[in-house]
C-alpha cells in the first residue's frame, strides 16, 4: 500500500473526500512538519495503542568496515526513529 492508497482507503473509511484524506495523511505522516516527525524531533514517544510505538533509537559511535576494501572506518554516533509494533496490530497480521 503506498501514499495514494492509504488516501483512498482513508477517505473511503471515514466518509471524507480524497482531498480532506490526503490533507490528514500528510499532517500525521509528513517527514518535514508531521506531527510524528515533530513529536519524534522534539524527543518524545509516539505511543498509539494497540497499534505501535514510534520512538527515536539512539545509536553509539562505532567502528564499522567497508565490504568492498576491508578498511576500518569511524561511524558516528546517531539517532534513528524506531517502530515497535504493539500486540493488537501483531494479533492482526498472525
Amino acid at each position: 500500500m503506498n501514499k495514494s492508497d492509504l488516501v483512498d482507503a482513508l477517505a473511503s473509511a471515514a466518509g471524507m473526500t480524497k482531498a480532506d484524506a490526503s490533507r490528514a495523511v500528510d499532517a500525521m505522516f509528513s517527514p518535514s512538519d508531521g506531527i510524528i516527525a515533530g513529536a519524534l524531533s522534539g524527543g518524545h514517544r509516539v505511543q498509539i495503542t494497540g497499534f505501535g510505538t514510534f520512538e527515536v533509537k539512539h545509536r553509539k559511535a562505532r567502528m564499522g568496515r567497508n565490504p568492498r576494501t576491508g578498511q576500518s572506518i569511524h561511524i558516528s554516533a546517531s539517532n534513528s526513529p524506531a517502530f515497535k509494533a504493539g500486540k493488537g496490530l501483531k494479533d492482526a497480521v498472525n
